[in-house]
């Protein structure tokens, strides 16, 4: 799997402020959004679920040669068994984080892996917020990336599950672009909501500094 620019945004935006101790990555590709969480943060249990079995492996294989071996850990499951059985044990976590799969089901391909990294029907958004609300913790955060068409539907699902959109970030590619992206920080409590902007080039390959500034610890050269 490629390093897409939707983890990195994601990785590199969401809120570490309150210090997690228990972060949860789900649907983990191949581990860049843990990875970057375990270098932003001191959490001692970075769990990160796939169920994906190649990705699975990629992951694991990049957490056990990374520097932060002792607090990565990797699970082959889907989300909802992963949640049900966190939700038994009383385990919660203080930053869940997912980049999450997003096509609807008629674009689907030959290719099983690529749907479940890419397609809805691997993990719908309904399903998504239902194990969130299970294993989040009481001031905890959840922060995602999803298409910005998908906004309404999306804060509407969360409020069902009583989490509330606390922060977000529209996302363009360059200046005269769709917004195609937007980042969204939900938690359990009701608070006045902090809008962002981000543009990521002003021209092919031309970054803008607001986004060199986002992910310039993540890059070998920007």
């Amino acid at each position: 799997m490629k390093v897409g620019t939707d983890g990195v945004l994601l990785g590199a935006w969401c809120n570490t402020a309150n210090y997690p101790d228990a972060i949860l990555d789900i649907g983990a590709g191949t581990g860049v959004i843990s990875l970057m969480l375990a270098q932003r943060s001191d959490a001692m249990t970075i769990d990160a679920v796939e169920v994906d079995e190649s990705a699975y492996e990629q992951t694991v294989e990049n957490f056990e040669q990374s520097d932060w071996a002792d607090r990565l850990y990797g699970y082959h499951s889907t989300f909802q068994e992963f949640a049900d059985e966190m939700a038994e044990e009383e385990e919660t976590y203080d930053l869940i984080i997912s980049n999450p799969p997003f096509y609807s089901d008629n674009f689907e391909t030959e290719n099983t892996a690529r749907n479940q990294a890419r397609f809805t029907s691997s993990l719908s958004f309904d399903e998504l917020f239902i194990g969130v609300s299970k294993v989040l913790s009481e001031n905890g955060v959840f922060s995602v990336i999803i298409p910005f068409k998908e906004k309404v539907d999306f804060i509407a699902l969360a409020k069902n599950n009583k989490l509330y959109l606390n922060r977000f970030c529209k996302v363009q590619g360059n200046p005269t672009s769709e917004i195609k992206r937007i980042l969204l920080e939900f938690s359990f409590h009701k608070t006045k909501i902090l809008e962002e902007d981000l543009i990521i080039e002003t021209t092919r390959h031309q970054y803008t500094k607001d986004y060199i500034n986002l992910t310039k610890d993540f890059y070998l050269k920007m």
